[in-house]
């Protein structure tokens, strides 16, 4: 049995393949063709009729005659020796619709059944000529109206089969035909005294699962433009591929939820018959396409798909006082049943108390309307809220045979959505576990698509960052991720992709991915405005709607956190080696990391504190493990960690600091770590961890080199230079007191509330076998005194300093973020 949708038989080139395809499958056994009418002549037919209601006679005949053309050029194409042969028989054929037309004309009117004798031209014109063509292509073929076979009520527009004498029919019918290709119109029937009706929405698919259960065809194939039943609507998700087998039972869950090539209808005579169905793309037919039968795939990792059925409304209904006699979700689906109202989906709480119903939104008035009137007494004593109507909205679904196999489906269906701030307006699931349905805003309707299809169909965590700073560390963090990308894909199964990247004046944002390489120079070729954080807004908006969204903070710049708030707000992860927004008073820190935590988002901070050594985390943990800390010990400074090397090797110190800046080492501006303006932020966001209310100007703080913030940093050296000698002097009193002079920081909670510095930082010289004697180039140590470590202190060390460095701490960041929402 094949089906043949509009698009397959709308142009010669596509009409041409079809005739091939039935004369190949025709050699090879008894073969039955259904088809609907060409391209786009319903449309034109319901154009046709409403201008004749209209009194529009001529425009109405005008349409005709463009239906006819069509059909004429179609035929003529195929058949050039029987052109003026077909084209009479086009024109026979549709002369009953100009007289139909007319009749519409003369009384304004057009009444449901003459609507379907209207529409019903369209598969009559088509399926008599491809019997034509097929004959003249030598296979054999004879049309048969389906007039004569599916028996309806009298629904116009909609109508019902009678399954049981429609089948009598075929199956006589059957007993008569010969070796010729049965060729039928889709699409139409008729009642039992014999006036046209029409099967509604996909009424070609439901006549060819008819006609195969009838005929006890063993598969229906179904031949349009597409090749197969998509994962999800290839126009919402690019990322959609065809799923090669699914189940009948998968089948109805789509059709059910609207998928647009299936229809319930059409797929319960398949599943009672055992009929296998498969849709192929007419212009690909060596694709296999996409089969549905009992059995489905053995595949463990078979695909899930994503259905989205779009203008929508959402009617809420709440009761105030519940009654055993209430019973508010009979009532209120038995009234829509009644009102003829299609309800897409319905949920109920577990105590009855609210009721939420999907409708079409044309309807949406309509059916509050009829529940208004059904509920009018409740309304009136008030044991009934007043109705809400949401709308526009879309109906989400996700399907798959194996989702009541496995754990936690709905979590990560629910955690994926709530991870780029969708929100869930209902939701329902089966009894049979095989869907998983939920309400969102229309304008959330690409954004939620895409989300659940990454989730469960694509092998990889998408992962989409925004980074600001190009400079030293997101320099060096994009010849990271260009260097990693394949490997964490295709090892870790994490995509990470760069949306955006922005410096101090310009901005680059592509949701489909920038291209990593030459990415700094296209930067550089985007004119220059001077954004202020407050500009970047917009853009977060757009990464609010990518997979698992992270903006990654590479910077050293002040007044970030308004950023970082709006970030959280909109569902966005932060990561930052930027030190600055952890520095801020006590009060507005705290709101920071709570706007965080309320929104449920990640805000990670390891490298603002020794690079890439995982000190924040390794605090964290004594902490949440109930060690109490007594005293914290740091050389918090790559960069003077260097500094002091070099002055005990006999480097000047201008000379030293300029080579620290060359490598990286120090901040873009090398006064912050001389000031030990760093060093002190850095111990206020470790005493912080430790929930000490404490701001900078709490911290005694002595600079290691004493300086001019008016100054440039050109001019800076230059006074710089003017020092080499005493703290070479200084260097040589440490070595003859058998010291080394080191810049520590060392915080003591005991010290909180007594009025002494909590914290106290500046440059110390210390004794061979203490931690910090002994540390090499920009090599950072935090050592932790605590209750459960108090005779051998934990000690972190290791690379303190360095863009690489850093930018590795920042992607180890990134991953984790990644691998918690991956669930590994």
């Amino acid at each position: 049995m094949m089906k043949f949708g509009g698009t397959s038989v709308g142009s010669p080139t596509r009409l041409r393949q079809v005739v091939e395809l039935i004369g190949k499958h025709a050699r090879q056994g008894p073969l039955a063709v259904v088809v609907s009418a060409m391209g786009d002549t319903t449309d034109w037919l319901l154009d046709a009729a409403h201008l004749a209601t209209e009194g529009d006679l001529e425009g109405a005949l005008a349409v005709a005659t463009r239906i006819a053309d069509l059909a004429k050029a179609n035929a003529a194409a195929l058949a050039p020796g029987q052109a003026t042969a077909l084209a009479e028989r086009v024109d026979g054929l549709l002369a009953p619709l100009r007289q139909l037309l007319h009749g519409v004309s003369l009384t304004r009117e057009c009444s449901a059944p003459t609507r379907d004798r209207v529409l019903s031209f369209g598969e009559l014109v088509s399926a008599t000529l491809l019997a034509e063509l097929l004959t003249a292509h030598r296979t054999p073929a004879t049309f048969r109206d389906a007039r004569q076979l599916l028996v309806t009520d009298d629904r116009f527009g909609a109508a019902r089969v009678d399954l049981v004498r429609t089948r009598e029919r075929l199956q006589a019918a059957r007993e008569t035909w010969g070796v010729e290709v049965p060729v039928l119109p889709g699409f139409i029937a008729a009642t039992p005294d014999g006036r046209t009706t029409t099967l509604g929405r996909n009424g070609s698919d439901y006549t060819a699962a008819l006609v195969a259960q009838g005929l006890g065809a063993s598969e229906v194939t179904v031949w349009t433009d597409v090749l197969g039943l998509h994962t999800a609507d290839p126009e919402l998700v690019t990322d959609a591929y065809p799923v090669a087998h699914l189940t009948h039972g998968e089948g109805l869950e789509l059709a059910a939820v609207g998928a647009r090539m299936l229809h319930p209808r059409t797929m319960i005579p398949l599943i009672e018959s055992g009929i296998s169905l498969r849709i192929r793309n007419t212009m690909e037919p060596e694709h296999p396409g996409t089969l549905i039968d009992a059995i489905g795939s053995r595949d463990g990792q078979r695909p899930a798909c994503i259905a989205t059925r779009e203008d929508l409304a959402l009617l809420g209904i709440e009761v105030r006082k519940l009654s055993d006699q209430f019973q508010l979700g009979e009532r209120v689906l038995a009234a829509l049943r009644e009102a003829r109202v299609t309800v897409w989906m319905t949920a109920q709480s577990a105590n009855g108390q609210s009721l939420a119903v999907v409708v079409p939104r044309p309807d949406a008035e309509h059916a509050r309307s009829v529940l208004v009137t059904e509920l009018a007494q409740e309304l009136s004593r008030r044991e009934v809220e007043p109705l809400e109507v949401r709308q526009p909205v879309t109906l989400l679904t996700l399907v798959a045979e194996t989702m009541g196999h496995g754990v936690n489906v709905a979590g990560r269906f629910f955690s994926a959505l709530g991870a780029v701030g969708v929100n869930v307006r209902a939701s329902a699931q089966g009894a049979s576990s095989r869907s998983l349905s939920c309400v969102v805003d229309a304008a959330d309707t690409a954004v939620a698509a895409r989300t659940t299809h990454a989730a469960f169909n694509l092998a990889h965590q998408q992962v989409s960052l925004f980074v600001l700073g190009r400079g030293t560390v997101g320099g060096q963090l994009l010849a990271q991720l260009r260097a990693q990308q394949a490997l964490l894909r295709d090892r870790h199964g994490i995509a990470l992709r760069v949306v955006g990247l922005a410096d101090s004046k310009r901005a680059l944002f592509d949701a489909a991915g920038l291209t990593l390489d030459g990415v700094e120079a296209r930067l550089e070729g985007v004119t220059p405005e001077a954004p202020q954080a407050r500009t970047l807004v917009p853009l977060l908006d757009a990464l609010r709607r990518l997979p698992v969204p992270i903006l990654v903070d590479c910077t050293a710049a002040g007044g970030l956190e308004a950023l970082y708030t709006e970030a959280f707000q909109r569902g966005i992860h932060v990561v930052a080696a930027n030190k600055k927004p952890l520095a801020l008073p006590w009060e507005a820190r705290e709101a920071l990391v709570d706007t965080a935590r309320r929104n449920h988002v990640a805000y990670h901070y390891e490298t603002t504190v020794a690079s890439s050594l995982p000190v924040i985390d390794t605090l964290a943990n004594l902490v949440r493990t109930g060690d109490t800390v007594r005293l914290i010990t740091a050389s918090l400074s790559g960069s003077l960690g260097f500094i002091c090397n070099e002055l005990t090797a006999g480097v000047p110190l201008s000379r030293a600091v300029r080579t620290a800046r060359e490598r990286g080492f120090t901040e873009p501006d090398p006064r912050e770590d001389l000031s030990g303006t760093d060093v002190a932020r850095k111990a206020l966001i470790l005493a912080r961890e430790l929930g000490l209310p404490l701001s900078l100007s709490d911290v005694a703080l002595e600079p290691f080199v004493a300086t001019d913030e008016c100054a440039s940093v050109d001019s800076f050296f230059q006074v710089l230079a003017t020092q080499d000698a005493a703290y070479a002097e200084r260097v040589a009193r440490c070595r003859h007191a058998g010291t080394v002079l080191r810049y520590l920081a060392r915080i003591d909670p005991s010290k909180a509330g007594t009025g002494s510095p909590v914290i106290r930082v500046g440059p110390v010289g210390v004794e061979a076998g203490h931690p910090a004697a002994d540390l090499r180039g920009s090599e950072s140590f935090v050592s932790f005194t605590t209750t459960r470590h108090s005779d051998f202190p934990l000690t972190v060390r290791g690379a303190g300093a360095g863009g690489a460095v850093t930018a590795s701490g920042v992607l180890a960041d990134i991953l984790r973020i990644s691998q918690t929402l991956r669930g590994r």
